[in-house]
């Protein structure tokens, strides 16, 4: 006898072709494009260093207030030897307003180091030698890259190229207009960027990702996305259900929400 289907599972997105799912992608890609025509890097950096601290501070932070943290932060440690050598307990001080800050603080300090045993205190434009860092995963690393490209620095690839390991930067904003827009139904962030890279070309990864960000703070927000006015309604599948598609509610059987009293700063 086969086994029973469980009662009361929420559908999933409608099923599309993988062409037209990409043929949607290609709309989407372009409506983002023409309303965001230049986005810019919202965390505040006037160097690849200060723009990795900002971005490792801002794990479970939102960027206003690590905007408002890093100009005391770069006054009194503007480079990788200030940082290494710093007073912790100076440092947690000041950092402190970004939540879990002795971890982000000893983070700092190990990145610092790092970069100065390592790297001669420069930041490698590599993702294999930048996920090596302490406090550097993948979005890290994609932050850093996508700035490379939008802002031109030099020594830094502009594009991104094959096999280089670069990506699409995955954070909460692209992660929830992703499945939103049932480009990914996933909830991993890596296999979330997967999905991304293999609809989104190439050329645009630097920009889509900061394009969704941008979206997702003005439209498709997290508590009461504005679907009526959505200009990509036709084009979202979650549009009829308000943004609350039954494919991101969690699952009967799944695991239960996190604990929030011991969760920890991840490694982005």
């Amino acid at each position: 006898m086969p086994p029973r289907r469980p009662l009361h599972t929420p559908p999933g997105p409608p099923r599309e072709s993988a062409e037209r799912k990409r043929a949607r992608a290609a709309r989407i890609v372009a409506l983002l494009r023409r309303r965001y025509p230049d986005p810019q890097i919202p965390l505040r950096h006037r160097s690849p260093f200060e723009l990795l601290i900002a971005t490792i501070l801002s794990a479970q932070c939102t960027d206003e207030m690590v905007n408002r943290v890093t100009p005391l932060l770069f006054e009194r440690f503007p480079t990788p030897e200030a940082m290494a050598a710093a007073d912790i307990a100076q440092l947690r001080a000041i950092v402190r307003p970004t939540g879990f800050y002795q971890q982000k603080s000893a983070t700092l300090q190990a990145c610092a180091r790092a970069l100065l045993e390592r790297h001669g205190g420069e930041i490698p434009p590599d993702m294999d030698h930048l996920t090596r860092l302490p406090g550097v995963g993948r979005k890290t690393a994609n932050v850093l890259f996508s700035a490379a490209a939008i802002e031109q620095w030099p020594d830094w690839p502009h594009a991104p190229r094959e096999r280089d390991g670069t990506g699409i930067v995955v954070d909460t904003h692209v992660a929830r207009l992703s499945r939103r827009l049932a480009l990914s139904l996933h909830t991993d962030p890596v296999k979330i960027e997967q999905d991304l890279m293999a609809l989104i070309p190439r050329r645009e990864w630097a920009r889509f990702a900061l394009r969704l960000i941008y979206f997702g703070r003005e439209i498709c927000t997290a508590k009461q996305p504005k679907c009526p006015f959505c200009p990509l309604s036709e084009l979202c599948p979650s549009s009829k259900y308000l943004g609350r598609p039954p494919w991101m509610e969690r699952s009967r059987s799944g695991a239960a929400k996190p604990d929030r009293r011991r969760a920890r700063a991840p490694n982005a």
